[in-house]
């Protein structure tokens, strides 16, 4: 699985757009192009390499490894997407192992500022089929979130279900361009601790656990709104959202 993270150039200043298509070479393709593409390290990532003082000892054998090993499908995460800048001062947002400028047309989630993005969905879809052609699936995306009771005993997480049909809805845009999905899972079916901040605070499960940072709860389990929502979603195949 690769971890897509979404970036844009935050103005069309020629430096910004410069700077994006380097941020997504690294983070976004480097891995992907070399499962991909031929089972080779791209030629934008030898300068990375060299500014980056790595020198690489690979041998021939190890290179015919590379070119045997390639995949037949491409999985990834998403979650968000962020704005590349060169300009000082601009203001930024937190992310998914990597955070960015703040773009000003897009809502954030009320934990750690992600940007909510449905629409990045589509695009990056559409960006990595038309750069590699082979099925895709989307293996994670979910919203973290404060998940407490209401007075009545029960979690109304409508903020995760809206979440979820938006980039569901994408998704739908995407194959209607064209794409091939292959299929999508959501993280996470339950709450637990979460990877980015070692928290069960930050809850993404449609399944609710009754534990806690502080180490207490009897990990006793009850089903958020969401749960009865993505069954549905799943029993009509996405027709019903």
């Amino acid at each position: 699985m690769n971890v897509f993270l979404t970036a844009y150039p935050l103005t069309c200043d020629p430096e910004d757009v410069l700077a994006a298509q380097k941020h997504n070479h690294v983070i976004n393709w480097f891995c992907s192009d070399v499962q991909i593409r031929g089972g080779e390290y791209p030629s934008y990532m030898k300068r990375y390499f060299k500014e980056q003082g790595i020198c690489l000892e690979i041998s021939e054998e190890e290179k015919e490894i590379l070119k045997r090993g390639t995949v037949d499908f491409y999985t990834c995460s998403y979650y968000m997407s962020s704005c590349i800048t060169t300009h000082e001062g601009e203001a930024t947002v937190e992310g998914n192992l990597a955070g960015g400028a703040k773009n000003p047309y897009l809502q954030a989630s009320d934990w750690g500022g992600w940007q909510i993005d449905p629409d990045g969905l589509r695009y990056s879809l559409n960006e990595i089929y038309e750069r590699y052609r082979i099925p895709i699936m989307v293996v994670e995306n979910g919203l973290g979130a404060r998940d407490e009771k209401a007075e009545d005993g029960q979690i109304h997480d409508s903020y995760r279900i809206d979440y979820l049909r938006r980039h569901i809805e994408a998704m739908y845009e995407a194959t209607e361009d064209g794409v091939d999905l292959m299929g999508y899972t959501p993280w996470g079916c339950i709450d637990l601790v979460s990877a980015s901040t070692g928290e069960m605070a930050k809850r993404y499960g449609f399944i609710y656990v009754n534990k806690f940072d502080d180490g207490t709860g009897d990990l006793s389990r009850e089903k958020k709104d969401s749960f009865d929502w993505y069954k549905n979603v799943i029993a009509t195949n996405g027709q019903c959202l």
